[in-house]
């Protein structure tokens, strides 16, 4: 990957005719937020001196520590090719600071680099990831607004005109492509309205990156073809809900360490131990990479999604999978994880919990190579197979229990997404949902 200059940007505002740019960063709850500049405003930026209030922020400040800094990632500079009237918009991903120039311990990309350096400590120097994001298309409404009407009637790998979806999806690949992602599939998923497109791993920080820019995308060409892309979880009742599996590599000096020819399954002792710490860790981490009430209406039996702590090479029921490349293409692929889930908090959980195997040597369970929904509960005693948790309260209540995830998170971020998250479930323990209504009004 090309390292650009700050020359190198200020020649890409002339030649792409740039009069606007955003300042993009993230917050805890992984909404993209954006600082947006004329391009008289470059050379402040481009010098680290753009200064905005955090504590307009959630969970990032208090208002008397309100001054902060972005500080653009020169390597993200992007221009969004829909138009904007005159002249185009571009974007620079930042990394967040204090004013005295210290990095902000809140920021969820900055924090995410504070992990891979312990990872670097340990000898390894880069560690992948190829996300799977799925989502949602609905129809809007005369007034733009999102209904619960879906776009389509389709399934898994259907067509049109079962999948009225397709020009759009295909539309966002191609937005996608211009902007320089290399997209290796879009297709429709089991769902009704439900669509998967992937593109191709990068190191973690710019893959997470990625996600961010792609679910702007999706949102954006969806709305040009009058519907709604939503990346929650659990939409729908009686359907699969969306997932965005995340596919992990382990590099050092460019050489895959989870692939040994002479390993088990051609995996290495390291792979089998970054998995034990990922299975150790899982129901501490839950409540990151799952982070929504309506996260865990997604993780139940009967609709794909893993709920089950178990492993295999074979099938695809377990929460974590190995699919069968190997070489440079070996990976684990942990298929708990939402899209709703912060990518840079998720990551950092996903990784520190496999750092951690690494370090006490850990060793995985036997793999479960059968059909874990057709088990019975005592079936799953026998054969140790432990569950997620079934809420966001119990996801919580086990993050709080796991320091080596309390570590992964740091303690800004650990506290403030503890407590905005405590809050959303005492919001939904209390509110009377339509289902109670409905049950037990005329009952008692």
């Amino acid at each position: 990957m090309r390292d650009f200059t700050k020359e190198d940007i200020r020649k890409f505002v002339k030649e792409e005719n740039v009069n606007f740019i955003r300042l993009q960063f993230t917050d805890i709850l992984g909404m993209n937020k954006n600082v947006e500049i004329p391009i008289s405003q470059l050379e402040k930026a481009l010098d680290n001196k753009m200064m905005f209030d955090g504590s307009s922020i959630e969970g990032f400040v208090r208002i008397e520590e309100s001054d902060m800094y972005l500080l653009p990632d020169l390597n993200t500079w992007m221009v969004f090719p829909w138009p904007s009237g005159k002249g185009k918009v571009a974007r620079l991903i930042c990394d967040v600071s204090l004013a005295d120039g210290e990095p902000f311990t809140g920021d969820p990309r900055g924090n995410l680099k504070r992990v891979l350096k312990e990872m670097e400590e340990l000898g390894f120097t880069e560690f992948n990831l190829g996300p799977e994001p799925e989502f949602f298309l609905f129809k809007l409404d005369e007034n733009m607004q999102p209904t619960m009407e879906l776009n389509d009637t389709g399934g898994y790998f259907d067509l049109a005109p079962m999948d009225l979806g397709e020009n759009c999806r295909r539309d966002i690949v191609l937005e996608l492509e211009e902007m320089g992602f290399e997209i290796e599939a879009s297709h429709h998923e089991v769902a009704p309205g439900q669509h998967e497109i992937d593109f191709k791993y990068a190191n973690v920080v710019k893959a997470c990156d990625n996600i961010q820019t792609f679910k702007l995308v999706v949102k954006t060409i969806a709305r040009k073809h009058g519907l709604h892309a939503t990346f929650m979880p659990k939409p729908l009742y009686g359907v699969n809900g969306s997932g965005m599996h995340c596919n992990v590599s382990l590099f050092k000096n460019g050489e895959n360490v989870f692939y040994d020819e002479t390993g088990v399954r051609k995996l290495s002792t390291i792979a089998y131990q970054f998995m034990a710490g990922v299975l150790d860790h899982v129901e501490g981490f839950t409540a990151v990479t799952n982070p929504t009430v309506n996260s865990y209406k997604r993780l139940v039996p009967g609709y794909e999604a893993p709920c089950y702590i178990a492993w295999s090479a074979q099938n695809r029921s377990p929460l974590i999978r190995i699919p069968a490349s190997r070489g440079i293409s070996t990976r684990i692929e942990v298929r708990s994880v939402d899209s709703a889930a912060n990518p840079y908090l998720a990551l950092a959980a996903i990784l520190k919990a496999g750092l951690d195997g690494i370090k006490r040597e850990l060793e995985p369970p036997n793999p479960v190579d059968r059909n874990i929904y057709e088990l019975n509960p005592s079936e799953l005693i026998e054969l140790g197979i432990g569950t997620l948790p079934t809420d966001l309260d119990h996801a919580l209540i086990a993050l709080g229990k796991d320091t080596v995830i309390q570590e992964a998170l740091g303690k800004h971020i650990y506290s403030n997404f503890m407590a905005e998250k405590k809050s959303e479930w005492d919001q939904y323990r209390i509110t009377v949902h339509p289902w109670e209504v409905d049950h037990y009004m005329k009952m008692y």
